[in-house]
C-alpha cells in the first residue's frame, strides 16, 4: 500500500471502515464504506464458479460525502444485468482500483478480516423468505459483557446448509450509544478526528464556540454537561438532557461524555465498526482526578476486549444484509420522551446542535442503506454541505442549520420489505403523540395518523414481522412502576417508555391487533430493555383472532443489573400471575399473554439476561418454529412455550 501523508509507514487499510453489507435484493445490492480519499471501484459477484457481475462500478452507482480531509463516505448501490439468484451463496469483492500504479486491491489485500475462514472474499446469501432472523439492541462498547456481533460471526461461520444462513441481521436500536461514552472511547474518537482532519464546526449556546476545543476544554473528560453557561433555562435543559447522570436503574447513568460534533459522531461509527481507526489511536490518560482515573482505566480494560474482538463484528456485518433502525440512544437519552423534554432540548441551541449532528449520523451512516431511494433529496443537500472539493477543515454555519432543520422534519425513517413474510420496521422516536394531560407526561410512541398508516402497511397480509425498538408488550410490573414515577412527574427517572404510557397509542394498537383483516401471524421484534424474554399472545373471547408472538433481545453488548432484575421477575409473576385480579387494571385485559421459559432457569422465570444476539426460526405461514438468544460468550437459551395456567 502506498505512503501518504496520513499514512507514512504505508500500513493503514485505504478503508477505514466497511463495507457493510446493506440493503440487498436480486435487482438492487448496496455496501457502505469510508475510504481515505476519493475512489473509483471494482465489483465482482460469483456464485461458486460462475461470474455474475465484474466491472467498474459506475458512477451513477456510488455517491461520496467528503466528511474529512482523509474522509470520505461511500455508499454502492450496485444494480446487476440480470437479477442475482435466491437461495445460493454469493462471493462478492470490491476492488479499489488505483490509477498510480495500475493496480486494483481486493478485499484480502485491505481487509483480510472480512473474509471468511479459508475463503478470499465475503459472501451472501439472498433468501426467498425469511426463514431465519437475526436480531438484537443496544451495544454498548464499555461494558463488560462480550460482543453479540461475536456471536453473529460465529453463526455464519458456522452455516453450512440453506436453512442455517440467516435471512438477514436487524438491528433494532442503540447501535451506538452517544449519550454514554467511556473516557478512552472519547479519547479515541479525537485522535481519529484529529488525524483524519473530520470537519469540525462552529457551535452556540455552549461556554465554548469551536469544536475544535472539545479535546482541550477542562470539562472535555465526564463533565460535558458544564458545558452549558449557567442560566436558569439551562439548568431545566441540564435536568432532562444531561439528567442521564442521576438515573438510578432503567437507562443511561453516564452522560458526562455526550458526543456534541458531528465529527464526533462520524469518529464514533467508524470506531465502532471497524479495527481499522483503532491505528490511529494513542495511549492516553488525560484525566487527573484519582477518582476519574480509576474509572478511566476500568473503562480501558472493556475498551480493549471490545477492540479486540472487532474485526470479528466487521465481518460478521461484512457478510450478511443488515437492516437497521433508531432508538433514543443513538441520538440522546430519552430522546422525545415527553412534550415538555422536546421543547427544552429544541429551543436551545446547543442542545438542538447535538440531536442534529447525531441524526443526521444516523441518516449517514445507518438509515441511508435501509432503502437510498428513500432519502435522495436529503442526500442531494448533504453533498452542498460535504462537497468533494472542500478546502475548508469546517462545515458551513448556514447548511448545517438548514439540514439539521430539515432532519428534525423529516418523517420517513420507517421502512418495509416486500420479503415473505413483509417486514415492517417502524420509528417509534419521531412520530410522537404527545399528552393531552401534561406536557410532562411521556408521548405515545407513534401518533394517530402514523398508526394508521401501519394499520395499512400490513392489513391484509397472511403474515408480518414488525420491528417495535420498545416492545409493544413488556413487563407488566416495570410498566407499573414507570407509570407511578411518571403519576409523581419524575417519567424522565425511570426511562418510562412503552406502548402502554399512553392511553390514545395503546388503545389505537391495541384496535390494530383486533381488526378483522389483520395479518393471522404476527410477529414483533423488540430490543431497547437490556433484558430477552418471549411471550405468546391472543385475543381473549376470539378464537380466530391472530396470533401474535412478542420477542425481545437485548442487548448485544448490554445487559440489565442481574439482581434487580431477579427482583422484578419475581415480583413480576406473584402481582401479575394469570389469576391476579391486577391484570384487570392493564390495558391489555383482552388479551391472554403466556410468557415462554427459558431453558436453563430452574425457578419460572422468564427474563433471561445475557449479551448476545436473538435467532428466531419461521416456517413457511411465517409463524415461529424456534426462538432463542444465543449468548455472545456460548451457549445461551431457548424459550419454551407453556401451557395456560
Amino acid at each position: 500500500m502506498r505512503r501518504t501523508e496520513l499514512d507514512p509507514e504505508g500500513t493503514l487499510s485505504p478503508v477505514l471502515a466497511g463495507p457493510l453489507l446493506r440493503h440487498a435484493a436480486p435487482e438492487f445490492v448496496c455496501f457502505w464504506l469510508v475510504t481515505r480519499q476519493k475512489q473509483g471501484f471494482r465489483v465482482h459477484i460469483a456464485m461458486g464458479d460462475e461470474t455474475l457481475v465484474d466491472r467498474p462500478v459506475s458512477d451513477t452507482e456510488i455517491t461520496r460525502l467528503r466528511v474529512g480531509a482523509h474522509a470520505w463516505l461511500n455508499l454502492l448501490a450496485i444494480t446487476p444485468d440480470s437479477p442475482l439468484p435466491h437461495n445460493a451463496r454469493l462471493e462478492y469483492d470490491l476492488g479499489l482500483l488505483d490509477t498510480e500504479v495500475a493496480e486494483t486491491l481486493w478485499i484480502r489485500n485491505w481487509a483480510p478480516h472480512l473474509c471468511p475462514d479459508g475463503q478470499g472474499q465475503p459472501g451472501f446469501t439472498l433468501k426467498s423468505r425469511l426463514d431465519r432472523i437475526l436480531h438484537g439492541s443496544c451495544r454498548r462498547p464499555h461494558h463488560p459483557a462480550a460482543d453479540g456481533l461475536v456471536r453473529v460471526d460465529k453463526e455464519l461461520q458456522q452455516a453450512r446448509q440453506l436453512e442455517e444462513v440467516p435471512s438477514l441481521l436487524l438491528m433494532t436500536g442503540d447501535q451506538i450509544y452517544a449519550d454514554d461514552v467511556a473516557g478512552p472511547m472519547l479519547h479515541a474518537i479525537q485522535c481519529v478526528i484529529h488525524r483524519l482532519g473530520l470537519y469540525q464546526e462552529h457551535l452556540e449556546g455552549a461556554s465554548l464556540s469551536h469544536s475544535r476545543e472539545l479535546g482541550s476544554v477542562a470539562n472535555a473528560y465526564y463533565h460535558r454537561d458544564a458545558l452549558l453557561p449557567k442560566s436558569e433555562f439551562n439548568e431545566d435543559l441540564t435536568e432532562r438532557f444531561f439528567g442521564g447522570v442521576r438515573k438510578p436503574v432503567f437507562t443511561t447513568a453516564n452522560a458526562g461524555n455526550h458526543l456534541i460534533s458531528f465529527a464526533e459522531v462520524m469518529a464514533m461509527y467508524l470506531l465502532v465498526w471497524s479495527p481499522v481507526p483503532w491505528q490511529l489511536v494513542t495511549d492516553a490518560e488525560p484525566v487527573n482526578r484519582p477518582d476519574e482515573l480509576e474509572r478511566y482505566r476500568r473503562e480501558q480494560r472493556a475498551i480493549d476486549d471490545f477492540r479486540n474482538t472487532l474485526p470479528r463484528a466487521a465481518r460478521a456485518l461484512a457478510n450478511v444484509p443488515v437492516y437497521m433502525i433508531f432508538d433514543d440512544h443513538d441520538v440522546t437519552d430519552d430522546w422525545n420522551l415527553s412534550a415538555l423534554w422536546e421543547t427544552t432540548a429544541y429551543e436551545h441551541p446547543f442542545s438542538r446542535r447535538i440531536i442534529g449532528n447525531a441524526l443526521l449520523g444516523y441518516l449517514l451512516c445507518q438509515g441511508w442503506g435501509n432503502r437510498p431511494e428513500g432519502f435522495e433529496d436529503l442526500i442531494e443537500q448533504c453533498q452542498t454541505l460535504f462537497p468533494e472539493t472542500n478546502n475548508q477543515d469546517e462545515l458551513d454555519r448556514v447548511c448545517q442549520n438548514e439540514l439539521i432543520d430539515r432532519l428534525f422534519h423529516f418523517g420517513q425513517w420507517h421502512y418495509s420489505l416486500p420479503t415473505s413474510p413483509r417486514l415492517v420496521v417502524l420509528d417509534t422516536r419521531t412520530h410522537r403523540w404527545r399528552s393531552e394531560r401534561r406536557r410532562s407526561h411521556p408521548s405515545g410512541l407513534m401518533d394517530w395518523e402514523s398508526l394508521t398508516d401501519f394499520q395499512q402497511e400490513v392489513m391484509g397480509e397472511d403474515a408480518v414481522v414488525v420491528v417495535s425498538p420498545a416492545p409493544m408488550f413488556g413487563v407488566k410490573l416495570i410498566e407499573l412502576i414507570q407509570r407511578v414515577f411518571t403519576f409523581f412527574g419524575k417519567p424522565l427517572l425511570v426511562d418510562a417508555e412503552n406502548w402502554m404510557a399512553h392511553r390514545g397509542a395503546a388503545s389505537v394498537l391495541l384496535n390494530i391487533f383486533r381488526h378483522p383483516r389483520t395479518p393471522r401471524h404476527f410477529v414483533i421484534l423488540s430490543g431497547d430493555v437490556h433484558y430477552s424474554f418471549a411471550y405468546d399472545i391472543r385475543l381473549r373471547h376470539k378464537s380466530r383472532g391472530p396470533r401474535i408472538w412478542q420477542i425481545t433481545s437485548s442487548g448485544i453488548k448490554n445487559e440489565f443489573p442481574n439482581n434487580l432484575l431477579e427482583w422484578l421477575d419475581r415480583l413480576n409473576r406473584w402481582l401479575f400471575a394469570p389469576w391476579s385480579p391486577l391484570n384487570w387494571f392493564t390495558k391489555r385485559r383482552r388479551m391472554w399473554i403466556s410468557p415462554r421459559l427459558p431453558e436453563g432457569r430452574d425457578a419460572g422465570e422468564r427474563l433471561w439476561n445475557h449479551a448476545g444476539i436473538g435467532d428466531l426460526r419461521l416456517d413457511e405461514t411465517g409463524a415461529p418454529t424456534a426462538i432463542r438468544q444465543l449468548n455472545a460468550e456460548g451457549d445461551g437459551t431457548i424459550f419454551r412455550q407453556r401451557e395456560p395456567d
